[in-house]
């Protein structure tokens, strides 16, 4: 797959830092519902949270696609570190890169990539997920200063994330849809802005998700992010480079599904042999090694093409669309070779199960990813 050395190299520590220390931590993490900041500081450590920055403020200065390699391992381990390390890099520090100034990049990206605090990305509303340009947050310009008034959902991080790019509408007229949105970055303490209580979710559970209140928040001039009206733009793109995650995180879990298949099946004993010498089980193991093979070289592809600079927006969506269909699919093959195992907690396939579906939903759902792709190919 034509990897550089300083690619292979970091794949290689995300490894082993997977095996090694995360693995062991997985089951725990998917009981308790939350995130331990011991993981998030090692990954820090080991350059994981500042994976895009340039290293004159304390990142790796790698590519979208060194990025991707680390999400695969991180999230064959678990899924829920997996995510929480995707928003901080790519919905958090990917835009600040692209669409913020020097002073901001400044203030920011030193204390993000050290892991002494994390970000989150706040687009979705309750009102508004896949029609992202129907949001209701309101940004009212006033002096120096825009107060935002709203409610988001779903925020990654939202449960102890300390600067969240929120997205706002400026422009008070409904028709100006995208053209009248603005993003900015709020922090955590502002008077008027609160967190709700974390969501119970099916999968994904250590990933922190909660809603957020913004009641009469001011937010200085200087902490917008972009020109005023670029906020659906820089949401976009953003989310062309946070497709490519989710969907090496897909590419992780169905990983980890293939491994725990092929470890089961030449344990597990019917009929005098190991389920391993059984044709059924072997044809299920061949599709799911294929599929993975295809889903890697699509994400390799998306990611060479965005740190190239160029339109990707449809090799991402189709990366997403490919892979998160593929990480469902081997999870329900992987609880079907394990039997009764597979539906019990013992068994980390019960697991990946559940975690695998978020896969098809967040960061544009399955059905949003083609008509992202049939717009591009009927333009």
């Amino acid at each position: 797959m034509n990897l550089t050395q300083d690619e292979l190299d970091v794949q290689s520590a995300a490894r082993e830092f997977a095996d090694g220390e995360l693995s062991k931590r997985a089951a725990e993490i998917d009981r308790t519902h939350e995130m331990p900041l011991d993981i998030l500081k090692k990954l820090a450590e080991l350059g994981f949270m500042g994976m895009l920055a340039p290293e004159k403020y304390g990142g790796a200065g790698m590519s979208n696609l060194a990025l991707a390699l680390v999400q695969v391992e991180i999230n064959r381990a678990c899924a829920s570190t997996g995510v929480t390390m995707s928003v901080h890099n790519s919905l958090f520090q990917s835009p600040l890169l692209r669409f913020g100034n020097d002073e901001q990049k400044g203030r920011y990206l030193p204390g993000a990539t050290r892991g002494d605090w994390f970000g989150a990305y706040s687009l979705t509303e309750p009102g508004s997920g896949t029609d992202a340009a129907a949001l209701r947050t309101t940004a009212k310009r006033e002096g120096d200063h825009y107060v935002l008034n709203g409610t988001k959902n779903f925020v990654t991080n939202g449960g102890f994330a300390r600067t969240f790019i929120v997205y706002a509408r400026s422009d008070p007229d409904p028709a100006s849809r995208h053209r009248g949105i603005s993003a900015f970055f709020v922090d955590r303490a502002a008077p008027g802005f609160s967190v709700g209580p974390p969501e119970k979710k099916m999968g994904i559970r250590g990933s922190s998700t909660t809603t957020l209140t913004l009641e009469n928040v001011r937010v200085p001039v200087v902490d917008r992010l972009g020109a005023e009206g670029e906020g659906f733009k820089i949401a976009m793109s953003t989310l062309d480079g946070g497709r490519i995650g989710i969907a090496a995180q897909a590419v992780g879990i169905a990983q980890a599904c293939l491994d725990a298949s092929i470890k089961y099946a030449k344990e597990r004993q019917q009929f005098g042999k190991p389920l391993a010498e059984f044709q059924a089980i072997q044809w299920k193991l061949a599709e799911m090694a294929t599929e993975l093979d295809a889903a890697t070289l699509l994400i390799h592809r998306a990611a060479r093409l965005r740190d190239a600079g160029v339109p990707h927006a449809k090799e991402a969506s189709m990366a997403k669309l490919f892979a998160s269909a593929l990480a469902n699919k081997a999870a329900n093959e992987a609880v079907q070779i394990h039997g009764g195992a597979g539906y019990c907690r013992d068994f980390p396939v019960e697991r990946y199960f559940r975690d695998a579906k978020i896969t098809e939903i967040y960061e544009g759902t399955s059905e949003a990813q083609r008509m992202i792709i049939a717009k591009s190919l009927l333009k």
